[in-house]
């Protein structure tokens, strides 16, 4: 699964931290303390859509005293159609630009056809996406911060004859609202996180009545993996 790399939009370093740790893939933090490891644990045990493929990956080591990451790809067979990372981040003595002690930062990214990724409403959109699929699922949350990027590329060449190509990545980070025992709902957090990523592949809904994945009109055809 191709990792999602990029800077976090809050200033908070950035994703591509994660490959200068030396922090293992899912390793246990067993010095952390307990919310935060519960808080890892409902990460772990979440139940998602299957068209999510979810695993652990090396967590950025200079955001926040603790720190899970894991990394997606919404798969369409052998093909990708979205991919991102989702790092969960704990400083128990609280932060003040997080206004609590948790932190959730993403990268997620897809490619889009140029027509769509013109759209001068495109980056409202997306963003929406992102704040609506946490709405959606009934969580609380503060402090989102975030940026919507548009990239393009075209080939030339001994490449000229691949068409243009154009991708949307979306940055952002908020703060999940802690429950009982200081511990946020991070299962929920990341079933709405693959929500977005479901929107931005332009998959349909997970099942009737599910109105939180929107269909991505005009969306690029899938990529290999």
């Amino acid at each position: 699964m191709a990792a999602a790399q990029g800077r976090l939009s809050d200033g908070a370093g950035g994703m591509d931290e994660a490959k200068d740790t030396e922090e293992g893939e899912g390793h246990e933090d067993t010095a952390a303390p307990l919310p935060f490891r519960a808080a890892v644990e409902a990460l772990r045990a979440a139940r998602l859509r299957p068209q999510v493929e979810v695993e652990p990956t090396r967590a950025p080591q200079r955001l926040a005293p603790h720190a899970y990451a894991l990394e997606a790809a919404v798969v369409d067979g052998d093909q990708d159609l979205a991919d991102g990372r989702l790092v969960l981040l704990h400083d128990p003595d609280g932060h003040d630009a997080w206004r609590g002690t948790f932190r959730l930062v993403t990268l997620v990214r897809a490619e889009l056809e140029p027509e769509m990724a013109a759209d001068p409403l495109l980056p409202d959109v997306c963003w929406s996406w992102l704040t609506g699929a946490l709405s959606a699922r009934g969580l609380a949350f503060g402090e989102p911060s975030g940026t919507v990027t548009r990239a393009g590329s075209h080939y030339f060449g001994g490449l000229s004859e691949r068409p243009a190509a154009s991708q949307i990545e979306i940055r952002a980070s908020w703060t999940p609202r802690e429950g009982l025992g200081g511990v946020p709902d991070t299962a929920a957090h990341l079933a709405a996180w693959c929500d977005l990523l479901a929107q931005v592949a332009g998959l349909p809904p997970a099942g009737p009545g599910d109105a939180s994945v929107v269909t991505l009109p005009q969306r690029r055809g899938p990529q290999s993996r």
